[in-house]
């Protein structure tokens, strides 16, 4: 909500002064602001949506609608920088002279860089105190738009010191392609988690690390871990001595939860699944090995 508002005060302002001015530059920049109160309502929508509990069409939860709305929200980003992209080619190739005027433009675009530098640090504090992903994709393009409303004010800077005008129709060109970029690093990380990858497969290596210091488990493998939101789901075939009770089963496989539950932050659910010693499946398809990571 705090995005929401303050990117529509900051859309309107920058739209407003660049009509007014003329600066082409200025009103990109106040579109993709504009496309950020966009993106912003959509975060809003999903957040309340990944509250809702399991049932029994999504035994999971809702928090996946988190990498749908980082996807969507990734059109958006997208859509608006290929319409600048293609105002500002389109004035390029003309003939058509280009002037600036005012200093409204500078203004605003100053109050915009210092808004923007304020609602990144927020952005990422609570994307670090949720571990949300969408929210981190948020204050990613935040600190981008810090970058475009840089640049926009030293082009207006020299269009209107040295009267390079072509300079601010060079800037709005960039500006499109930067957040068509940008789009397709948002759209490319949310891919990653529907198709059950991970960010981090840091995580992988902590995860045998701890599975391997619970007594009695031989063979920790065909580990899976998927992301779902903010947590994670963890599937592991271990081998133990198959001679001992069930019972002695049980309390071995719940240690394995506990303890990956203690030194990995945000597991959601755990799977252990027990072979014995030795009898592992040799036609196992999925899963990973200590031999799959980088450093074994």
């Amino acid at each position: 909500m705090v995005s929401s508002v303050s990117n529509a005060v900051l859309a309107i302002g920058k739209i407003v002064a660049g009509f007014l001015s003329g600066s082409l530059a200025v009103i990109s920049d106040g579109l993709d602001s504009a496309g950020d109160v966009i993106s912003s309502a959509i975060m809003v929508f999903t957040a309340r949506l990944m509250k809702k509990p399991p049932n029994i069409k999504y035994p999971y939860g809702y928090d996946r609608a988190e990498s749908i709305a980082s996807k969507a929200i990734s059109f958006f980003i997208f859509f608006a920088g290929a319409q600048l992209t293609f105002s500002a080619t389109e004035k390029l190739i003309s003939s058509e002279e280009h002037i600036i005027s005012g200093k409204l433009a500078i203004i605003v675009t100053a109050i915009s860089i210092i808004s923007k530098f304020i609602l990144t640090l927020h952005q990422k504090k609570k994307s670090r105190q949720l571990n949300s992903h969408m929210l981190k994709a948020n204050a990613r393009n935040m600190q981008n738009d810090i970058l475009i409303s840089g640049g926009v004010l030293a082009g207006l800077f020299f269009s209107m010191q040295f009267g390079w005008y072509i300079i601010d129709l060079i800037l709005a060109l960039a500006i499109g392609i930067f957040i068509m970029y940008t789009a397709y690093k948002i759209f490319i990380s949310s891919s990653t988690e529907l198709m059950d990858g991970l960010q981090d497969p840091s995580i992988y290596n902590k995860v045998f690390k701890t599975i391997s210091s619970v007594k009695g488990v031989y063979n920790p493998h065909r580990l899976r871990i998927r992301q779902i939101g903010s947590q994670y789901v963890v599937a592991v075939d271990i081998e133990v001595d198959g001679t001992i009770t069930l019972q002695h089963s049980h309390d071995i496989a719940r240690e394995v939860e506990l303890s990956i539950k203690r030194d990995v932050p945000n597991v959601y659910d755990i799977m252990v699944h027990m072979e014995p010693y030795g009898k592992s499946e040799p036609d196992e398809k999925f899963g990973i090995s200590r031999k799959n990571l980088p450093d074994s």
